[in-house]
């Protein structure tokens, strides 16, 4: 599978495994010394420690893509990167399932460790993924919003 450097997939439709693969097959991984891994995942509670059932992400897709492949591609030609991926994952999600994988592989783990942190930064800033969260209210109660990425109610 040849995936783009950033961009969304449907749940299942694509792997970590996919992404590392795509990572080791770059003509330029001879130059890593080192690949950095972030993997984000749904977390069971809400920011106000309410129980969460499940989370539905969506996305502008065609401008998600879009800006995650510039991200990637602007962190990439930092000295010392190899390679930078962003893939967000769609779809309906349980409590600790998989929902974003970013990797940086890079000559140094400082160069690349500064470059994973800043690639997440900036997907939950800049990418336009939104999420319905369900949960619990004290009460009991069934409840759900939508929030962007970066956890701005929409």
């Amino acid at each position: 599978m040849t995936a783009r450097r950033g961009s969304v997939h449907e749940r299942e439709s694509f792997s970590l495994n996919d992404m590392l693969r795509s990572i080791r097959n770059s003509p330029d991984f001879k130059k890593a010394g080192a690949v950095a891994l972030f993997i984000g995942t749904v977390r069971g509670e809400t920011d106000e420690h309410e129980p969460v059932q499940k989370l539905k992400l969506e996305a502008y897709e065609e401008k998600a893509n879009e800006v995650l492949e510039g991200i990637c591609n602007d962190l990439k030609r930092r000295p010392g990167i190899v390679d930078v991926q962003i893939h967000h994952l769609l779809g309906e999600f349980e409590v600790g399932d998989d929902l974003v994988y970013v990797a940086v592989a890079g000559s140094h783990r400082k160069e690349v460790f500064a470059v994973l942190e800043e690639a997440v930064d900036r997907y939950k800033r800049e990418v336009p993924i939104f999420k319905k969260e369900y949960y619990l209210s004290g009460k009991g109660e069934q409840l759900a919003h939508w929030k962007t990425e970066a956890g701005r109610s929409k």
